[in-house]
């Protein structure tokens, strides 16, 4: 990770999830390293409730979510899972597991996964819902639930998001994992680069994020997820209105003017 600014509060040392604050920039990294940093019950709990506060911060521009440790996510805790095995207890798993999820794309700012080691499962699943995705070359994915005899059913809308159909259902029925330039040809990751270069690229790409007006992105994020869902006419039609509203705010005024002028925009 990079270095942290003298003026960013120390995580603790033995939270589920650390977080760092640097300037815009909120770095949150799951912190169970010894199991593979697996999603239990209490680590989605813990990543939800920072979700959710830092949704709420006006002062949050990026989120970096890394992991602790040799491994980015290995999915479920299967432990855990396996210890109450009862149908309604898996439906509550897996809504909590669903709303965390939606949290990251429902929220005002980009999200970027700094991926390191394997993301397996449900944990490739949280890669396919960031919005970005930085991998060092030696990080690998797999949705591999079906090896087990479970079908990654859950991750499985996720990765159809992100890969064509046919890349995803492989990657589904046989369990078989990738590497990070597959993932990144595929479409699943934005960059790969060396271990030793993946804070400096992390910190690269949401540096050129922070360094755009905050109402235009948050305004794009919403709309970006909700035409995909919608048919071309819909889209269009509230692409139209979210680019009126947003040509009304401040920053873009100010942006379209500078660009008149010819000079940087000063955007407050």
């Amino acid at each position: 990770m990079s270095a942290v600014p003298q003026s960013a509060s120390l995580p603790e040392a033995g939270a589920p999830v650390l977080v760092v604050r640097d300037g815009g920039i909120v770095r949150l990294t799951l912190n169970r390293p010894a199991q593979f940093n697996a999603l239990s019950e209490g680590l989605m709990q813990a990543i939800q409730a920072e979700l959710e506060r830092i949704a709420a911060d006006p002062a949050a521009r990026v989120v970096v979510l890394g992991a602790a440790g040799k491994a980015f996510c290995a999915g479920h805790d299967l432990r855990e899972m396996r210890a109450q095995p009862s149908l309604e207890y898996y439906r509550a798993l897996f809504a909590q597991c669903a709303r965390m999820m939606m949290t990251i794309q429902q929220m005002p700012q980009p999200v970027i996964a700094r991926v390191q080691g394997i993301a397996t499962a449900a944990g490739c699943q949280l890669v396919a819902m960031c919005d970005l995705a930085v991998a060092s070359a030696d990080a690998r994915f797999a949705v591999s639930g079906v090896n087990l005899g479970l079908f990654c059913s859950t991750p499985a809308v996720a990765l159809s998001r992100n890969l064509s159909r046919k890349q995803a259902f492989e990657m589904l029925v046989t369990g078989e994992f990738i590497d990070a330039p597959t993932a990144a040809a595929r479409g699943l990751v934005n960059r790969v680069v060396a271990q030793e270069a993946l804070d400096a690229e992390v910190d690269r790409l949401a540096a050129l994020v922070c360094a755009k007006p905050s109402a235009a992105i948050a305004a794009g994020k919403g709309l970006f997820y909700r035409q995909l869902e919608m048919g071309i006419d819909a889209a269009y039609q509230l692409a139209g209105q979210t680019m009126a509203c947003n040509m009304m705010d401040e920053s873009a005024l100010e942006g379209v003017q500078a660009f008149i002028d010819k000079r940087p925009p000063n955007w407050k």
